[in-house]
């Protein structure tokens, strides 16, 4: 059996201050047992810092350490960079753990590459000209090859969350707006911007179908958007939507689907569950599919009052892992 798994990691980092609380020790305690109750053989991260040495490059230390003594340890780990190319973003990389004996055929880091950035002029905000809309995060695409030759494109995000867009000036503090307006406005530019994303991901989808019609995708992360919200509903591309059955082959299927409702969720948001982290496959990876698992039993819901990191060690999404059988690593 071959496992794929998503795991949101809760802004991963090292110790920041002496009273960092919970420490990393703390957070490690908790995560490793999480990590080795997956049996992935590939895993997508999402949210791990980026750590500095003095004159050595900014990189994931912490997941590094993380991984450390676990089952993972010895795997490739392929993750975002800044612009310049040679380190990793101070914060929320992405990384994609691949087993050592698989071979990357292909590492490419995408932020509106497929397409030209939309502008827009904020109402609220008082833009004197449109500006372009930046999706912030970029996607990690990877396309790799198993030691028995099949390959495997796999794409890893973490679309923009559904908080509003921040804009000082109409701020009084980090969480408090001084008007609704001008929270609607920050809503509506967020949206703008998961939902941009979740088109490029698309893009770079189709490209992937064009140049091999039964190609093995999967498109798995931290979508901040359940599967009937807009930009899962992007990256599915059901027939029914599109209205051509000649693009059938193309569908991406969320896999969640075959575990219960009552379980169907990652993230806990004022005691509702929502599933909000999936992994979509192409009609290839349906083929060997065997069945998804969702380890949330013990997530915490740190949205409701004196229930923060300090309590709760665990990251606030849970990890969901897919299985399937082992004739998919075979061309």
């Amino acid at each position: 059996m071959f496992r794929i798994a998503t795991y949101n990691l809760e802004n991963l980092d090292e110790d920041t201050s002496p009273d960092s609380a919970p420490s990393f020790a703390e957070r490690a305690a908790i995560i490793r047992p999480a990590l080795e109750r997956l049996r992935a053989d590939i895993i997508c991260f999402q949210e791990i810092n980026g750590q500095e040495r003095d004159g050595e490059k900014r990189d994931i230390l912490a997941l590094k350490d993380l991984l450390g003594g676990t089952r993972y340890a010895n795997h490739h780990l392929l993750h975002t960079k800044t612009e310049s190319g040679n380190e990793a973003y101070n914060e929320r990389n992405l990384v994609t753990a691949i087993p050592a004996d698989w071979q990357v055929l292909s590492q490419e880091q995408i932020n509106q590459d497929r397409m030209d950035a939309p502008v827009f002029k904020r109402t609220v905000a008082g833009d004197q000209e449109a500006k372009p809309v930046r999706w912030e995060r970029p996607l990690l695409y990877l396309k790799v090859q198993a030691p028995g030759g099949a390959v495997l494109h796999i794409v890893n995000v973490h679309f923009k969350s559904k908080l509003a867009s921040a804009f000082s000036p109409l701020m009084e503090d980090s969480y408090t707006w001084k008007n609704a307006s001008g929270w609607a406005e920050g809503f509506f530019l967020s949206s703008v911007k998961r939902v941009g994303a979740a088109l490029e991901a698309r893009l770079v989808i189709d490209d992937i179908f064009t140049e091999d019609p039964g190609a093995a995708i999967l498109i798995l992360g931290d979508f901040n958007a359940k599967s009937d919200e807009v930009p899962v509903v992007a990256l599915r591309g059901r027939v029914e939507e599109t209205g051509n059955g000649a693009l059938a082959e193309r569908v991406m299927v969320p896999l969640e689907d075959n575990v219960p409702e009552s379980a169907r969720f990652t993230l806990y948001h004022h005691g509702q569950g929502e599933m909000i982290d999936h992994i979509l496959v192409s009609r290839r990876m349906l083929s060997a599919f065997s069945h998804t698992e969702i380890h949330n039993e013990i997530l915490p819901d740190e949205s409701l009052a004196f229930r923060g990191d300090r309590k709760f060690p665990e990251p606030d999404h849970a990890p969901v892992v897919a299985a399937f059988h082992d004739d998919l690593l075979t061309p």
